[in-house]
């Protein structure tokens, strides 16, 4: 049973190109079979008492309409004005309202409460992310006797970082309700680890397992990965092929850099652009002979952060372009909208470098997918944040850079556009062997294995939401 925010019917075909959220748990539920629930994307006027409930193949689809008051407080408020800025230590950004906490409560019980009927005992029900942290908590208030696990896709902060919010205890105590939570990456999990011993009293043992609030559970750091043979194909598929070579009829025999994000303030994208601009000071041979494209569809347009990101990027790239920018050539190509998947991976397998800065990521799969789509006699060079979870499966292949020095991803530009195709193919190499051992398949199964094995169940503390 796997729970998520969002939920859209796919076949598998069109998982891939929805993501690897969607490519890993369609295939689990493939394999196995089961129920995927979440919110359908709907808003109503009033409270929804059922979930509507289809089946297609081996998968039985249940989705929750929300009411139009609580969508507004629990995902536009709670989720990414409070959780998202900071997961990603932006609390500069964090609203810590406390109606939209109420709101997160709530939608978080009636999805619990509309799940409940459809549960046998045993079940095994994976919640992901930071949208959902309570209903593990809400399942157990209501008695459901399932096996409960629980991924965060987002980092999880420092502990000083996390404290700042309120309802930092609270939400502990929901991650607590599951057999096995799962987190990105080992920073993420210590994190959490240090939160346990110093604001809950826990304890921590050698074997992963965490024991706080009157339960035991495992917490284990199992990174999400993509289907690799998946983008290599849809990189010389034909539509690829299409894409890549309007593109590359227009460069002229130029280096094509590119950048390809959701426009989030998380993603780093005005120093990113600041850094090339950089490039073109610092090395000046590198003009005319290199493009930059960046590629930024349009993310939470109601959110007045996002609408301030997207003004002050379309400024920046207005000033580079006019000051650097000559009659036959446009340095900076900004593109505010989306692309198939496949096309991307066209233009990402044309790149001479694919720049990936975010100022903090859980993952970043956008990286992993550079990757996959190169071509193996002439790959190009991935520039990858250090802040990104995908920098520490490629790290041995990827020029690792602070995204905060402007300074020093300009000189990584100028390494990775100078580098010669031998360093290029054994960097590539390396990277590959780790995406291949780290995949999407080896993320769902070694998390589920856990899953199917936990810690010896403990009744959850009665807790009363703050």
């Amino acid at each position: 049973m796997v729970v998520s925010n969002r939920v859209t019917p796919l076949t598998l075909r069109q998982a891939a190109a929805a993501g690897g959220l969607a490519v890993g748990v369609l295939a689990a539920l493939q394999q196995s079979g089961g129920l995927w629930f979440g919110w359908s994307g709907e808003t109503v006027g009033r409270t929804p008492t059922a979930a509507k409930v289809f089946r297609t193949g081996r998968i039985t689809y249940a989705l929750v309409d929300l009411k139009d008051s609580d969508f507004e407080a629990y995902y536009g408020g709670f989720a990414n004005r409070t959780l998202w800025p900071l997961f990603h230590y932006r609390i500069d950004l964090a609203n810590y309202d406390h109606d939209w906490y109420k709101a997160y409560r709530r939608v978080n019980l009636q999805f619990a409460e509309l799940l409940l009927p459809l549960l046998q005992d045993g079940d095994l029900v994976w919640v992901h992310d930071y949208h959902l942290i309570p209903m593990g908590f809400e399942l157990r208030r209501l008695e459901a006797r399932v096996r409960l696990g629980f991924f965060l896709h987002t980092p999880f902060p420092a502990p000083q970082v996390y404290l700042t919010m309120p309802w930092h205890r609270q939400l502990a105590a929901d991650l607590c309700s599951y057999d096995v939570v799962g987190f990105q990456t080992a920073t993420d999990l210590r994190q959490f680890q240090d939160y346990v011993e110093q604001e809950l009293g826990g304890e921590v043992g050698a074997d992963g397992s965490v024991t706080a609030m009157g339960r035991r559970l495992r917490a284990l750091a199992v990174p999400i990965g993509i289907d690799v043979p998946e983008v290599a194909a849809m990189a010389v598929s034909g539509e690829a092929r299409r894409q890549a070579q309007r593109v590359a009829a227009t460069l002229a025999d130029r280096h094509l850099v590119i950048g390809v994000d959701r426009l989030d303030y998380t993603k780093g994208i005005p120093e990113r652009l600041k850094a090339f601009e950089l490039l073109l000071r610092n090395y000046p041979e590198q003009r005319r002979r290199v493009t930059f494209m960046q590629i930024s569809a349009p993310s939470r347009e109601s959110v007045p952060e996002y609408l301030e990101l997207r003004q002050s990027v379309e400024l920046l790239t207005g000033h580079i372009n006019g000051r650097h920018g000559e009659a036959d050539w446009v340095p900076l190509r900004y593109i505010n909208r989306s692309f198939s998947r496949r096309a991307l991976m066209g233009f990402f397998r044309l790149s001479r470098i694919g720049l990936v800065t975010p100022l903090r990521d859980g993952m970043n799969l956008v990286a992993m997918e550079y990757v996959a789509a190169q071509d193996p006699e002439d790959p190009g060079v991935l520039i990858l944040s250090r802040f990104a979870g995908a920098a520490g499966h490629l790290k041995d292949g990827a020029l690792v850079v602070n995204p905060y020095d402007t300074h020093h991803v300009a000189d990584a530009l100028q390494a990775g556009l100078t580098m010669s195709r031998e360093e290029r193919r054994l960097r590539w190499e390396r990277m590959m062997h780790s995406l291949t051992t780290h995949d999407i398949g080896a993320w769902r199964e070694r998390f589920l294995e856990r899953l199917r094995n936990p810690p010896e169940l403990q009744p959850a503390k009665r807790l009363q939401p703050s």
